[in-house]
């Protein structure tokens, strides 16, 4: 798992660097590697952070 997405918690806002069409999305959990994220225009995703390194949104 990357640094990143380790720190990752539930409420934290990020967005799918390879799918910007779904926009940002809210952190559900982060169990063992797998984060699932709710994004506005793709729904409920898992993501396995060993693959993908979501990024952080602040605002």
């Amino acid at each position: 798992m990357s640094d990143l997405n380790a720190i990752l918690t539930p409420g934290m806002r990020v967005r799918h660097p390879n799918m910007p069409d779904w926009g940002v999305g809210q952190v559900q959990s982060n169990i063992a590697g797998k984060v699932t994220v709710n994004f506005p225009d793709a729904g409920k995703v898992v993501i396995d952070s060993n693959r993908i390194e979501l990024q952080l949104v602040f605002d």
